[in-house]
């Protein structure tokens, strides 16, 4: 009759024996951080590449390339032993990711290098390697797509000589009314219009105007901002 392995039989043949640990296959593990260290860095050149934002962070896009590698480590660590990734799972329960994200993409970047660790880890090369590549090219694809319209905002200070005229033009662009404040004889208007093929030639116009003292156009998109 064969003998009853309970639990803690399990738990003890781990730690003790550590037969888990006779099994791992160094090719097994180079391939696997070969694989992670490869997609983390074609993660970071299409991060580079693509960027859209403000400020680009040459110290969080490197965090991508590690993020893969340490994924991979850790879903290793988790495969050889029951004991490690009973404790694993238990110690990353209590991180806590306190950084601001502000751009939304970068949560994106996140998942990919979570989830390229992951099958990098599990051995899974193709699915890692494939993937990648779509989601790559996926990201390139749609951050060389411009739209037609790009939003802008418009500021004018005018004086109240010109404040049909102006009532007038903006409701020609269909621009939307963010703010308007009036102080003595100046009003100071703020819009929110869309202009296709960057289109500016209005500024002039405006600014031509008997009564307006200043006219700013301003793209808060970051398209320009590399």
């Amino acid at each position: 009759m064969d003998e009853l392995i309970t639990f803690r039989d399990i738990i003890k043949k781990s730690v003790l024996n550590l037969e888990a640990f006779a099994n791992v296959s160094w090719v097994d593990m180079c391939w696997g951080l070969l694989v992670a260290f490869a997609v983390g860095m074609f993660i970071y050149y299409v991060y580079r590449a693509c960027y859209r934002g403000v400020v680009y962070s040459h110290n969080y896009n490197v965090t991508f390339v590690l993020m893969t590698i340490i994924t991979a480590l850790i879903i290793m660590t988790i495969s050889t032993n029951i004991v490690l990734s009973l404790g694993m799972v238990g110690a990353l329960s209590i991180v806590r990711f306190r950084t601001a994200v502000k751009d939304p993409m970068d949560i994106v970047y996140m998942f990919w290098a979570v989830s390229a660790g992951i099958a990098a880890g599990a051995k899974i090369y193709p699915v890692a390697i494939f993937g990648s590549l779509v989601v790559g090219g996926t990201i390139w694809w749609l951050s060389r797509r411009k739209e037609a319209t790009s939003p802008y905002l418009l500021i004018l200070h005018y004086e109240a000589i010109a404040e049909e005229e102006v009532k007038r033009r903006i409701r020609k662009m269909n621009a939307v009314l963010k703010s308007k404040t009036v102080r003595k004889e100046l009003t100071e208007l703020t819009v929110e219009l869309r202009i296709r093929d960057d289109n500016t030639a209005f500024v002039n116009d405006f600014s031509a105007l008997e009564g307006v003292k200043d006219v700013v156009l301003v793209s808060y998109n970051g398209e320009y901002a590399q």
